[in-house]
């Protein structure tokens, strides 16, 4: 699998990008359990470079969370594969998959290496539903493994926005049986 590199090598934002951004999220935010993680990217934003100086953002308004090999409604729960090894990386990386022959899900690694876990990105401001998320962002499969501490085409900010957090249910997992159908593992305002 093909990841994105981290290093003397990326090229530095320019003073205007940095003018109109929020902070970065680093390594040290992403390297936590996906259950610290995933209520804390709400009010975050995406950002999607498009061009040279053109960005989108997108306020992340609902995600889940998917907890390890034990979880039985997450992609790690039959062991590490081709398609799951980056959820296998330290926590930063992104995860994507196709589904119904149709749509990317965007998710996001969180936690230490080889302790699976990830966060699906389930909607944003002004789109909801994981599939019509990403097709309106212009996410596809070049994503996967991408490195969203360094990546200089999509990476996630914060800027201050602290909105108040609701908790549900997964949505689409009843194969998944107990207890994991029903864990208030999803977020969102």
């Amino acid at each position: 699998m093909k990841y994105s590199a981290c290093g003397p090598g990326s090229k530095i934002k320019s003073l205007i990008d940095l003018m109109n951004s929020g902070s970065k999220l680093t390594k040290d935010f992403y390297a936590r359990d996906v259950l610290k993680v995933a209520p804390e990217l709400i009010g975050k934003e995406i950002v999607v470079r498009k061009r040279i100086n053109t960005y989108n953002r997108f306020v992340i308004t609902e995600v889940e969370a998917y907890r390890g090999e034990e979880d039985k409604a997450c992609h790690a729960c039959k062991g590490k594969t081709k398609r799951t090894e980056v959820m296998y990386s330290e926590g930063g990386k992104i995860y994507v998959y196709f589904v119904y022959g149709m749509y990317w899900m965007l998710n996001v690694v969180t936690g230490m290496k080889n302790n699976p876990q990830a966060v699906l990105i389930r909607g944003v401001e002004g789109f909801s539903g994981p599939g019509r998320l990403t097709r309106e962002i212009g996410i596809d499969g070049s994503y996967y493994g991408e490195d969203l501490t360094c990546s200089e085409r999509i990476w996630i900010e914060d800027k201050g926005i602290k909105p108040v957090i609701k908790t549900g249910e997964r949505i689409g997992i009843d194969y998944s049986g107990d207890p994991w159908k029903d864990k208030p593992w999803r977020f969102y305002v």
